[in-house]
């Protein structure tokens, strides 16, 4: 499946999901942006004028930040036969998030094919507040802290996308979702927010009908990232989730059920729809690296 000559833009891309969609899409030849939260040190490079930060942000650049993890996905994209763009951007920055679509339009002459909402900052807060009641958590914090870099950011870049797709007629916006927004699982704050995001893909297919851009969100299945790996997928696991997640899917596979979405000519078919990976990857085919489909439902 080929995407050469398509501008992509996927958000949170540092590791985990983000990172294995971020390198299907490499393999599949695209123009990857990919963001992250800037390394430690770096807290005004993406205020600083461009001239004296962009090169800083190509994957070729060996500064100091060349070694951060965006980087290295961005080298590992170019590596894999497409274009790896890194930007530090913090999604809980409205400013950040403007500036970030605008360098887009600019250096690809108004061009997005595709946008994966994926930025997520609330990862370690979930694990560690596993078991606890929503009454036992601090209302304003518990919440913003899952939804903030999450469903609010995933309708601001949504917003900035389509401004961009719908003067070409064209593009995809996939939404990073979760069974969680049908079945408990982390918590109140965070089953709300993921039906949410499951609402704001089908209701943005509403509004997008005519224009030619679809929108989707998709659910993995258990994800093996390297948070998983490190934390739950060890001998010393304490929060039960172990079982869940050892057959889990990988980072890639998800991010091949992406380029799959984005290759097919009659995606828009497909918009408003919330679609699980294990159904993408029946419909094209689609099997773990070591050749094995994956059909796996969180019990």
């Amino acid at each position: 499946m080929s995407l050469k000559g398509k501008v992509a833009l996927v958000t949170g891309a540092s590791r985990g999901i983000g990172r294995g969609i971020a390198l299907q899409l490499g393999t599949a030849g695209a123009i990857v942006y990919i963001t992250g939260r800037r390394p430690a040190g770096d807290e005004d490079s993406f205020r600083r004028p461009r001239e004296e930060h962009d090169d800083s942000l190509r994957p070729e650049h060996d500064g100091p930040f060349a070694e951060s993890p965006l980087q290295v996905c961005a080298q590992d994209i170019t590596e894999r036969g497409g274009l790896g763009i890194a930007v530090f951007c913090d999604h809980s920055n409205p400013v950040e998030v403007e500036n970030l679509f605008e360098r887009i339009k600019k250096e690809q002459d108004g061009r997005l094919d595709i946008l994966v909402n994926n930025a997520y900052a609330a990862v370690d807060d979930l694990v560690k507040e596993v078991g606890k009641k929503f009454y036992e958590m601090d209302p304003d914090s518990g919440w913003d802290k899952i939804n903030n870099v999450g469903l609010k950011n995933h309708f601001v870049c949504s917003t900035y996308a389509a401004r961009l797709m719908v003067p070409r007629g064209s593009g995809l916006i996939v939404t990073v979702s979760s069974y969680g927004g049908m079945n408990h699982a982390f918590g109140v704050c965070y089953g709300v927010g993921k039906a949410a995001c499951d609402r704001l893909a089908a209701d943005m297919a509403i509004e997008l009908e005519g224009s030619g851009v679809t929108s989707v969100a998709i659910w993995p299945g258990p994800v093996k990232t390297e948070y998983i790996q490190s934390n739950i997928i060890t001998e010393n696991d304490e929060t039960g989730m172990k079982k869940h997640f050892e057959n889990g899917e990988t980072v890639e596979f998800v991010g091949k059920c992406v380029v799959a979405l984005a290759a097919d000519p009659n995606m828009l078919s497909k918009s408003g729809r919330v679609m699980m990976t294990d159904e993408i990857a029946e419909e094209y085919h689609i099997t773990e690296e070591d050749g094995l489909s994956k059909l796996i439902l969180l019990q």
